[in-house]
């Protein structure tokens, strides 16, 4: 891969990385402040409040993993290993990693483990 598309790939992973990061901060501080706002309420109040926490644990989970892609992609870059699928060992398509920087699969495997995890 030449280096400009390197550079823009690098660019993009580390806007993302700090884009989740802020988010899940500021998760963080809202999934705090829920807690510390419950009080005693009705079973529909500590419904909508339970339903809100879990929202935001899944929402962080969700963003913690792509985090870990993240990581692991840039890492790949650094190591010399970055758009290689890890399964086949194939060139992951230019195309798909502009739109998916992180993807450490090609289409194909990534394909294959979406049928596999049905």
């Amino acid at each position: 891969m030449d280096n400009d598309f390197i550079i823009k790939i690098k660019k993009s992973l580390l806007e993302m990385k700090e884009s989740i990061l802020t988010n899940l901060a500021s998760e963080s501080n809202e999934f705090r402040k829920l807690l510390e706002d419950m009080e005693p309420k009705d079973l529909a109040d500590i419904a909508a409040d339970d339903f809100d926490r879990k929202t935001l644990e899944a929402l962080g989970v969700k963003e913690m993993n792509r985090l870990r892609a993240i990581e692991a992609a840039l890492a790949r870059l650094e190591n010399g290993h970055f758009g290689v699928c890890l399964s086949c060992s194939k060139k992951i398509p230019r195309e798909r990693l502009e739109a998916i920087p992180y993807a450490a699969l090609c289409i194909d495997c990534k394909s294959s483990e979406e049928r596999r995890n049905r």
